[in-house]
Formats: structure tokens, sequence, C-alpha cells
């Protein structure tokens, strides 16, 4: 039927162009055209049934983690809204503020004390005692991540009632608040007005300077980069969605902004600078590290708005040479070129591998959703399809690719599928604003 339907479209465009006063536009009928492909190309479909499958299975990032991370949990909040009953997703975000320190500080992530048998130093908590927490300290996205993902559930809930909820004496909106204090009271450069982390691979968690990597230490470099910076743009966003009169966080957010187009954006080479540090570099002298394109980070800064249209086509025309140069699947193509073999100590992290070269369709798909945002529908159709294509041969979600395509990582990785089935939803509403059938009801 719907086969039938896209072609009486088509038809009838043919028909309103041979009309006086009635022809569409060269540009019009490509979007009619690209509408009608969107609409009828079942693999879309196929791939959201099965993101829906998985995410009625639980809430942890993926098989090869136990734990609830609020990272990845952000990413899948609205759907596990969809096929999730809304008091079991509140329950695990309640955790989240259970386990919030005195300033403010968010865990990674948590997990049942039977099960916490990774290396972390756990964290424990009188308001939830059956679980320990964690936190990759090296990173500064799980205060933001937080609250983004409490605005998600919010929005597709409708369950405002959640902000004024009591816990452990404060309630939801105090926390929240708390939260983002903790990044301006310890994570928060005077010098640049920009939140800062340990020196990471774009949005990544582990640090070149040791082993494992993960928590901050007297090894560490300090460093401002975009992801982290782009984070707390979302996350002031959406905060102020839900209190708007909340105006010195409306100042701190257009400082933000400010700073980030003064001190990371390179205007000259229309990308973002990787890392500004501190108390210098872990890396040698003469590398030149803005020769690294961070495309995760990329993806994130356009969903915060802080790129023009004509930005976001050139950086977006950047991440496609990278993936052909390469050899890549997709955009997910976290950076390129890759740090050099012997960078990090992470075993894990040498060039093509992981955080470092690895294919995530975790910030690949963001990008697919702001393109399709911006005004690039027919740019991220068809980026997307690498994506599609290797979830349908895959069986499933992986958390990332090699350079070759093949799946690696964590399998049922959620995170992926959250953001995959966003990036699907945004394109199929594109198109159905942009069939045919639209021009009738002008």
């Amino acid at each position: 039927m719907k086969s039938r339907f896209i072609k009486w479209g088509l038809a009838v465009a043919m028909m309103v162009n041979s009309l006086p006063g009635l022809r569409l536009s060269a540009e019009a009928q490509d979007h009619h055209q690209l509408a009608a492909l969107i609409l009828k190309d079942t693999s879309l479909n196929r791939v959201k049934d099965m993101a829906e499958a998985l995410l009625k299975t639980g809430f942890n990032a993926g098989s090869s983690y136990g734990e609830v991370w609020i990272r990845d949990f952000n990413t899948f909040m609205t759907l596990s809204c969809k096929v999730m009953p809304a008091d079991s997703v509140k329950k695990r975000l309640i955790v989240f503020f259970e386990m919030q320190q005195k300033d403010g500080d968010i865990v990674d992530g948590y997990i049942p004390k039977s099960k916490a048998d990774v290396g972390y130093d756990y964290i424990y908590s009188k308001n939830a005692p059956e679980f320990a927490g964690h936190k990759n300290t090296v990173e500064t996205d799980q205060e933001t991540s937080l609250i983004q993902a409490i605005y998600k559930y919010v929005e597709a809930t409708k369950d405002t009632e959640f902000l004024s909820d009591m816990i452990d004496g404060k309630s939801v909106k105090e926390r929240m608040s708390d939260a983002l204090q903790f990044l301006m009271t310890k994570r928060y450069s005077p010098k640049y007005g920009l939140i800062y982390g340990a020196t990471t691979v774009d949005w990544g968690d582990v640090q070149p300077e040791t082993p494992w990597g993960v928590r901050m230490d007297s090894l560490s470099h300090l460093a401002v980069d975009i992801y982290d910076n782009a984070m707390l743009v979302i996350a002031l966003n959406d905060y102020l969605k839900l209190f708007p009169s909340e105006n010195h966080w409306s100042m701190v957010r257009k400082g933000i902004i400010k700073n980030i187009r003064k001190y990371l954006w390179d205007k000259k080479r229309q990308k973002f600078i990787p890392h500004i540090y501190l108390h210098g570099s872990p890396f040698p002298p003469s590398f030149d590290e803005n020769k690294i394109n961070y495309h995760g980070g990329t993806a994130v800064a356009i969903e915060a708005g802080l790129l023009s249209k004509k930005e976001i086509q050139e950086v977006n025309e950047q991440m496609l040479k990278d993936v052909k140069a390469s050899g890549a699947t997709s955009i997910g193509l976290t950076v390129y070129p890759p740090y050099p073999e012997g960078f990090f100590k992470n075993k894990g992290m040498y060039p093509y591998g992981y955080q470092n070269g690895g294919d995530w369709t975790w910030f690949g798909a963001r990008m697919i959703t702001a393109l399709v945002k911006y005004g690039f529908a027919q740019e991220a159709y068809n980026e997307i399809q690498p994506m599609i294509n290797r979830v349908i041969a895959n069986h499933g979600f992986y958390e990332w690719y090699t350079r070759e395509g093949k799946p690696a990582g964590s399998a049922l990785f959620r995170g992926g599928a959250g953001v995959l089935y966003t990036a699907i939803n945004a394109l199929q509403e594109w198109a159905k604003q942009n069939e045919i059938s639209k021009l009738f009801n002008k």
C-alpha cells in the first residue's frame, strides 16, 4: 500500500508541475523525491524495531557492561521511556541523585554491590545501600549527561512533578543545579571561561599517561575540549527549558558559548582545536595535535547550536574526506588521523582502535540527526546508510566497528541503538513534512 501511495504521489507531482502557476521548484521536487525514498525504505523501520526490542531488555549500557552508565543512559532515554514503564525509568535516574556527592558530583554509573568486581575505586551512599557507584574522573560529562537525561524523561513522560521530588532533603531541581555548580566550582578554568577534564581523545574517557587511564591523578594533563563544553551547553539549554526563569544559568550559558567560539573554534581551518592545555601537553612538542579532526565533539557542538549552517556543511565535508582517507565505514569515525602508536599506555588505544579512530554509531548517528535539523536531509540519508546496513548485517547493535567494518566492543550496545533510532525518526519526520500530500494542506 505504501509503495502504491508513493507512486501516486509522484504522479500527482508531475501533474501539479503541468498546471499553470503551480510548478514546483527544483528543490521542492528533490525534497519530494527524497521524502518518497525515505518513506518506502523498509530497512529504517527494521532497525527501529530492532532498537525497540533491545531497549525492552534493560538499562545497562551493553552486554559487556553490568553498570547503568549515565553517559549511555542519556542517549537511549527517550526510547526507554517509549518501551519501558515510566516508573522503572525514573527509578534508575533517582539512583544517580541518591549517590550524588555533597559537592554536586555525579557518578558515571552504578551496579549492584554483589557485582562490583571491576578495578574501580567504588563510591557508596547510605541513600542507595544496594549499589556501588564509580566515576571515570578524566571525563567531564556525567553531570551534563544526567541533566540532559532528566529533560528527555520529562519531555517524554510529562512527569514535571518529578522535578519537585525530594531525595535526602533536596529536590531534583536543586540537585540538578548542584550538579551544574560542581562543574563551575571543580572543573572550571577562569582563564578560558570553559570547563576542563584530563586529556582524552575527543569524547573518550581514557587518558594517555596510565595503562587503564580512567582516573584523573597527578600524572594527568588538564585540558579544555569541545565535547565537554558542548555537552554543558546542551545541558544548560535543557535546564533552562525546564526552569526558564533561572537567569544565573542563562548568563553562564552565554559565557560558555562565547568562549567556545573564542578559544576552541579554529576559524581558518574550520574545525575545533582538540585541546587547550592548562599546564602542558602529554604529547611530544613536535606533534601537531591540531591536524586531528574530532568528529564526535563536533557532532555534539552542532547539536548544541554552536555552528552556522555554512560551517556545518564544511565540517560534514571534512568528515566525509576523513572517512575516505582512512578507509573507514562511516562518519562515526572517532578522529582522523588517529594518535600515533605508543601515545597511549592503554593498549586498546592503538591507531584505529577503540576511541582512537574506531567507528562509533553512538556519535555518527548524532551527526545524522543534526544534519536533518539544519537542512541537510539528503546528506543525512546518504550518510546513515552504512550504519543501517551494518546493524542489519550483524543482527544487532555493537559498541564500535573497526576500520574494516568488523563489529567490536560490547554487543547489545543500547547507546548506539538509542541514537540511531533518534536519527531515523528525524529523517522520517522530515520526509512526512515533505511528502507530496503536504502540497494540498498549504
